[in-house]
């Protein structure tokens, strides 16, 4: 049985995962040991380690010195007794199935019998690989990203063999290192963010090959129209041609011609200075935006919807599980699954149909659950459900949405969570549709005062999702969202909880905001200028009335950022805090707003926001308006007898 309580963890492997790995789990508190073949390896990968801890500490993203989190790690070329009292054991060994078997069959040795044995394959069958051991139910693919220090996600696959108890202690252990987990239920070559990967990369691979598009027409079109953050061909020269070509190969998959052509003449990416692109001789990656604007690129977004369903439809993964891990894994603008319940499962399905009876090749034909999701007239988010439920029943109130997260508690505070921590929380025009449905849609007679923070712990909002607008008109530009009108005029009071990067849109979101509270390390400005543009949302006008011209200009022209500390003292927040006094100090602006009056604080809200663009004369009239209104409610009755019998008032907001 699995050791549910880990406490000592072996990770062998002391290269880019593995001291990757060490690093993410000792900076989470644990004890680990690192170990390899021979002594150099070690002692390298004990350097980087203390490199990255060091640049770490420099940005401020410890809770811990430097020296406490490398005094938990130990190093050892022995492998006997580098594991012997493991609780949890993590092979990040070379990519090759015979070295992985033999230390899984070494590890049956010398590991405890309750140890968890885990292995970071990004590609190898776990279900292969357990039966090296005695306890193939104690194995386990445990799939870090790269870097692991930087990247979220982490799959937990399942072998045949493999227990519900082991794969959960697995994620539970995942969890604790502050990473996020997903489930992979089959052991499917690929798992799942590489199954969902493969047609991004080789479709458009097969689409020049076969003469039908350009290199630079793929990845305009997909960065530029599409919102991906690196184009097919851009990001196979990153990563190395070959290391794909392989993959494909040991799968039995088909290779495109001209994949094939670059590996053959050694043309493999940026590491040998030319691959689709010529980094050596050439500019390098050179496409425009408009090169993409003839390209196809639902026959591609076909492709990888289609393989998301086959994983759905085959009990591999949940569509919230492949969303996720495509986000954080990948990097894309949104889930694969959310990506085709936008388009419309039907037209997916169409143009799959289309190109399978016009070509006749196998990665054409429909996965079954995706030809029953339309058949049962789930095609997305027009009929209100796809591969997810959009909650279009016709009933009052906000529904679930996909970008953020909100929680409304009985005392009336609304906390609003931008919940795209993978895109440092950018606002896309979805994200923004979102926050608009929010505030437009609940009760506000329920809500006394709404937080807004960004997931993670790098941004509240880095700005706006540019490739999200990709699309847009130049006139649609120019009214690109209600959303932080919305916010500006929400009848209760909205307090920014700003840590990290608050930038361009970000910043436009947070000046919206009633109040805005700020961590010492959080960061400001407007770089819209860099790119031609002014800022949005009001941005301009809010900095202008809020920081005066000299300092709004200033941030707008120059488009530098300011820290924490400049911000107070510009006025541009309330409180600028220690990141340990950062609850507190939110904490105490909430209960103020939460305990007053929610009609006074109604009132003085509209009072003063239609006041600042009035002139003093009306701006008075609407405060004297207001104060007279006032004195008829039910809550200044109880704030004068509170103040005559020394208590605290409770308003009731009548």
């Amino acid at each position: 049985m699995t050791n549910t309580n880990i406490e000592k963890v072996s990770v062998l492997g002391a290269g880019n995962m593995g001291h990757g790995i060490v690093e993410v789990v000792a900076i989470a508190g644990y004890d680990v040991t690192m170990r390899d073949v021979e002594e150099d390896l070690v002692a390298d990968g004990y350097e980087d380690i203390k490199w990255s801890l060091e640049k770490l500490a420099e940005k401020d993203r410890l809770d811990e010195s430097v020296d406490d989190i490398l005094d938990r790690i130990d190093t050892a070329v022995e492998l006997e007794p580098a594991v012997a009292d493991a609780d949890l054991v993590i092979e990040a060994a070379p990519e090759r199935m015979d070295l992985k078997k033999d230390i899984f069959g070494d590890l049956d040795a010398f590991a405890p019998d309750n140890a968890l044995l885990a292995s970071n394959t990004s590609s190898l069958s776990i279900t292969e690989m357990a039966p090296a051991t005695s306890r193939p139910e104690d194995v386990v693919g445990m799939h870090f990203f790269n870097p692991p220090v930087k990247m979220d996600l982490v799959e937990v696959i399942y072998g045949e063999e493999t227990s519900d108890e082991t794969a959960e202690v697995a994620y539970e252990f995942v969890e604790s290192l502050d990473k996020t987990p997903i489930y992979v239920r089959k052991d499917v070559h690929g798992f799942v963010v590489n199954t969902v990967l493969g047609p991004f990369i080789d479709e458009p691979a097969w689409m020049v090959s076969n003469e039908e598009a350009t290199i630079r027409e793929a990845d305009a079109a997909m960065v530029h129209r599409r919102g991906y953050p690196m184009g097919p061909f851009e990001l196979v020269d990153l990563s190395g041609i070959d290391v794909g070509y392989h993959v494909r190969t040991e799968a039995e998959r088909p290779i495109p011609p001209i994949m094939e052509e670059k590996v053959e003449a050694n043309e493999l990416g940026r590491k040998t200075g030319r691959g689709y692109y010529d980094y050596k001789n050439g500019d390098g990656v050179n496409y425009e935006p408009s090169d993409g604007e003839r390209f196809d690129t639902l026959r591609i977004e076909a492709r990888m919807v289609n393989e998301a369903a086959r994983l759905v439809g085959d009990d591999v993964a949940t569509p919230d599980e492949i969303d996720t891990g495509v986000r954080l894994g990948l990097g894309f603008p949104e889930g694969i699954c959310r990506r085709g319940d936008e388009i419309g499962l039907d037209a997916v399905l169409d143009k799959l149909r289309s190109l399978h009876e016009k070509t006749g090749a196998d990665r054409f034909e429909p996965d079954d659950y995706l030809v029953e999701l339309v058949e049962q007239g789930r095609t997305g988010e027009d009929a209100g459900t796809g591969f997810h439920d959009y909650g279009l029943d016709g009933g009052d109130g906000p529904g679930e949405y996909r970008l953020l997260n909100y929680v409304l508690s009985g005392d009336g505070l609304l906390e609003v969570e931008l919940d795209r921590p993978e895109r440092m929380n950018a606002l896309s025009m979805d994200l923004l549709g979102e926050i608009d449905e929010l505030l437009s849609s609940v009760n506000s007679d329920d809500v006394r005062c709404v937080t807004f923070e960004g997931a993670g712990d790098r941004a509240f909002s880095a700005g706006a999702d540019i490739g999200g607008f990709a699309d847009l008109d130049p006139t649609d530009a120019m009214d690109v969202t209600p959303a932080f009108e919305t916010v500006n005029d929400f009848e209760r009071p909205t307090i920014a909880k700003i840590d990290g990067y608050c930038l361009g849109a970000g910043l436009e979101l947070a000046l919206a905001c009633d109040l805005r509270v700020a961590t010492a390390d959080a960061e400001f400005g407007s770089p819209e200028i860099g790119l031609g543009l002014i800022p949005g949302g009001g941005g301009t006008q809010r900095l202008l009335r809020l920081l005066g011209e000299t300092r709004a200009k200033e941030l707008v022209f120059r488009g530098n950022r300011i820290d924490a500390e400049r911000a107070e003292e510009w006025g541009l927040v309330n409180r600028a805090v220690p990141t340990e006094e950062f609850d507190d100090t939110v904490s105490q602006f909430v209960d103020d707003v939460l305990e007053g009056p929610p009609v006074g604080l109604k009132v003085a809200k509209k009072v003063m926001n239609e006041g600042a663009d009035a002139s003093l004369d009306a701006a008075l009239a609407m405060e004297s308006q207001g104060f007279g209104l006032l004195m008829s409610t039910e809550d200044v009755r109880e704030g004068t007898a509170a103040f005559r019998d020394n208590r605290d008032p409770e308003f009731r907001g009548e």
